[in-house]
């Protein structure tokens, strides 16, 4: 397998290779099954009911993560970019289907690598794999917390207490009461869990209220307002 460049700093920014240097990121691709692959904007990178045992780390590109159901009613769950991580979950368990699609928003390469190579020491006894194993735990826990943060938002009472509440945690990330989300209107909607002509609506007598103003996904609050 090819690694460029690109590639490797990718890798390096990675949260599962944190600690772990170049040389040793490298002779760990063979050890872990690692595989490059390409998909087009809208190929299915992963879908509902299959079973892996493998996790994918982003090279290059970006990845929605969503589910539809049998109505057609899409959700989406998150929108991720360059080396950032998926599916790790579904991975660590035997036969267990997918529930969700990982779809490629732009065209984009995905490194898959084969769970079982990480949580199982190999042979030579890696002194960089205990470094994998630590960073795979501080995936989970990670993962766990955004969910919660997602939980925290969507069973809100009403949209616009949904709006305030994720608008509130991108303002406290960016420490700032002027910023861009990373979701169009349709995208924010799903994420929220809401219908996107309410959320449209919302976002209009948010804006006449005056408590935030917006163009696109270019934000801000008005912290002076209730």
């Amino acid at each position: 397998m090819n690694l460029d460049k690109q590639n490797i700093e990718t890798l390096k920014k990675s949260i599962i290779f944190r600690g772990i240097n170049e040389k040793d990121i490298i002779s760990m691709m063979s050890c872990l099954s690692a595989q490059k692959k390409f998909y087009r904007k809208g190929t299915y990178i992963l879908n509902q009911g299959e079973c892996i045992d493998y996790l994918c780390l982003i090279l290059s590109g970006s990845v929605s993560i969503e589910n539809t159901d049998i109505w057609g009613k899409r959700k989406i769950f998150s929108n991720l970019s360059s080396s950032d991580i998926f599916a790790e979950s579904y991975a660590c368990v035997v036969n267990e289907p997918l529930m969700v699609d990982a779809v490629a928003t732009s065209d984009c390469e995905i490194l898959t690598i084969n769970m079982n190579k990480i949580i199982t020491t190999c042979p030579s006894a890696c002194s960089f794999h205990n470094f994998l194993i630590k960073n795979m735990l501080s995936v989970f826990a990670m993962k766990n917390i955004s969910f919660t943060r997602k939980l925290e938002h969507i069973t809100q009472k009403n949209t616009r207490e949904k709006v305030l509440s994720y608008l509130n945690y991108i303002s406290s990330k960016n420490n700032s009461t002027s910023f861009e989300i990373p979701f169009n209107r349709e995208q924010l909607a799903d994420y929220l869990s809401v219908d996107r002509s309410a959320l449209s609506s919302e976002l209009s007598r948010m804006k006449s209220d005056g408590l935030i103003s917006f163009k696109k996904n270019k934000f801000t609050i008005n912290i002076d307002k209730e």
